[in-house]
C-alpha cells in the first residue's frame, strides 16, 4: 500500500491501521478471557465439526484448548456439565432424550426443549445448524430419475420396491412400523443388512435393494452419488448439530462468540457435512484440513 500522507499524523494514522489490523484478523488476533476447551464424541463427524468449531474461535483470538474424541454422550456429557469441557458439537434429538425428553420433527422446537432441559446446569444451547444425522431414505440417482422420486411419500406409488436395513429395522418405530404407519408404504420385501454399513451399500449398488436406510450425512452418499429422499411426513426426529457450551463462557465472552458459533451453525448443510465426510472417511483426507477448506469457502 503506498502513503500519501507524511509527517507525525501519517505515522500515526498507520500505526493506529496496523493495530487494528492486528487485533482484528487471524491469528495475530487476541480475545482475553478463560480457554475454551472444545470436545467431541468418539467419531469422525462430531470431532470434525468440533474442529471447525475450534478454527474459527482460534481465528477470532479466542484461546483454545481440544480434547477429541472423548467418547459416548454419557462421558462428554458428564464432562459437560462438570466443566472439564466448555463446548461440544451436539445433536439435537439424541440429546433432548438423553435428558429425558421427547424430539420431534421440528428441529425449533427440539433445541427449544433441550435449552430448557440443560439451562439448569449451566449449560446454554445455541443455534442449530440446518445440517443433520438421522436415519434417511435412500435410492439411486437413477432410481429416483426413472420413477420420478425426491420425497419419502413418492414412495407409496411403487410397493414393488425391495427395502433394505437393519436387522431390527420392522420393528423400529422410525424405520419399517413408521415408514408404514406415517407414510403408509408398502414393499415387496425387506431385506435385513446391517446399520448403514457396507452390506446395505452394496446391495443398493448392486440393485438387491432399490431403497435404503442410511444416515443423513453418511459421506457414502455424495461419494455414490445417491439421492437422500426428503422425509416430508417429519418421520425422523430432529437431529440438527448444534454448539453446546457452557453459560460461564457465554457470560465471559459475551455476543461475539455466541455469533461466531451461530454464524458456523447457519452455514453447515447436511449435504456439505456429507461431502466432508467423504473427503475424510473414503477420501482419507486430514480432517483439519478438511475442516479449513470449509471455513475458507462458507465464512
Amino acid at each position: 500500500m503506498r502513503i500519501n500522507r507524511s509527517g507525525v499524523l501519517g505515522a500515526t494514522v498507520l500505526a493506529l491501521a496496523l493495530l487494528a489490523a492486528a487485533c482484528g484478523s487471524g491469528e495475530d488476533a487476541v480475545t482475553d478471557g478463560p480457554t475454551i476447551t472444545i470436545g467431541s464424541a468418539n467419531f469422525s463427524e462430531n470431532a470434525l465439526v468440533a474442529e471447525i468449531y475450534a478454527q474459527v474461535l482460534e481465528d477470532k483470538g479466542y484461546s483454545i484448548e481440544r480434547n477429541l474424541n472423548v467418547g459416548a454422550r454419557d462421558v462428554y456429557g458428564a464432562a459437560l456439565e462438570s466443566g472439564e469441557l466448555d463446548l461440544v458439537p451436539e445433536y439435537v434429538g439424541s440429546a433432548l432424550s438423553f435428558k429425558g425428553g421427547t424430539p420431534t420433527a421440528d428441529s425449533a422446537a427440539t433445541a427449544q426443549d433441550l435449552r430448557d432441559a440443560w439451562e439448569a446446569d449451566g449449560i446454554t444451547v445455541l443455534d442449530p445448524a440446518p445440517a443433520q444425522d438421522k436415519n434417511g431414505i435412500v435410492v439411486r440417482q437413477d432410481t429416483a430419475d426413472a420413477l420420478g422420486l425426491s420425497k419419502v411419500s413418492d414412495l407409496a406409488a411403487h410397493p414393488d420396491l425391495i427395502f433394505g436395513g437393519p436387522p431390527e429395522c420392522p420393528e423400529r418405530e422410525f424405520c419399517l412400523i413408521g415408514l408404514q404407519d406415517v407414510y403408509g408404504l408398502s414393499f415387496a420385501e425387506f431385506k435385513p443388512l446391517d446399520v448403514g454399513g457396507a452390506l446395505t451399500v452394496a446391495a443398493l449398488e448392486g440393485d438387491e435393494i432399490q431403497v435404503a436406510l442410511l444416515f443423513t450425512s453418511d459421506g457414502v452418499i455424495a461419494a455414490k452419488g445417491f439421492v437422500l429422499l426428503e422425509d416430508d411426513q417429519g418421520l425422523q426426529p430432529a437431529e440438527n448439530l448444534t454448539p453446546v457450551i457452557r453459560q460461564e463462557i457465554v457470560d465471559a465472552y459475551g455476543d461475539a462468540l455466541v455469533d461466531a458459533l451461530n454464524e458456523v451453525s447457519a452455514e453447515l448443510t447436511t449435504t456439505e457435512l456429507s461431502e466432508m465426510n467423504r473427503r475424510i472417511g473414503i477420501d482419507g483426507d486430514d480432517p483439519e484440513q478438511v475442516a479449513a477448506d470449509w471455513i475458507s469457502e462458507n465464512l
